[in-house]
């Protein structure tokens, strides 16, 4: 099995960011209300004093404004989907797995497409709040050891250092730049 990281591996850049600014321009009534306790919210983030979960919850909290979001996700995909690596989709294989710290309902449809498995962070669509823990770092091999007690990692992806503890678990780790792949740094 192989693994990949989703935001800045074979998505880029980032899906939730990208999704956010997509809202803003398609829904702004929603979003914008959320602007200056999200802007709060970053800045308190930077200085050590909010954790990713609760800048996360911020700033998916336009969501409890948005009747449907599934449609605005499908509609969000129709125009990102490019945005998808095509060196992933030339060596994709049906047992990939996604693990990721973006929202699962942001991921599913996706990845359902694409006719892979996926891990990421429960987030309720209607009210952006997150349940359990934000799905990064150590979370992710602790979530994929739960799903997968006994698999074997072939590969593992990923365009961030944070993900070490998911390399860690694989025969070879392969770090991503921009849709360039290179060796995991020792």
């Amino acid at each position: 099995m192989n693994i990949y990281d989703f935001d800045k591996t074979i998505f880029h850049p980032d899906s939730s960011a990208t999704f956010f600014r997509y809202c803003l321009r398609t829904i702004p009534a929603a979003v914008l209300p959320t602007l200056p306790r999200t802007a709060a919210a970053a800045l308190r983030y930077r200085k050590g004093k909010l954790g990713a979960k609760e800048l996360k919850q911020q700033i998916f909290s336009f969501l409890s404004s948005v009747r449907d979001p599934e449609t605005l996700v499908d509609a969000f995909w129709k125009k990102n989907e490019w945005r998808i690596g095509d060196w992933y989709l030339k060596q994709k294989r049906d047992d990939d797995l996604i693990i990721s710290a973006s929202p699962r309902f942001l991921l599913a449809p996706i990845c359902e497409k694409l006719g892979v498995s996926l891990i990421a962070t429960e987030m309720d669509p209607h009210t952006g709040q997150i349940t359990g823990e934000n799905c990064r770092d150590v979370e992710k091999p602790k979530r994929f050891r739960a799903s997968y007690p006994d698999a074997l990692v072939e590969r593992f992806y990923s365009d961030s250092l944070s993900d070490a503890p998911m390399a860690e678990l694989a025969d070879e780790a392969v770090m991503v730049k921009k849709h360039r792949l290179f060796p995991w740094p020792k």
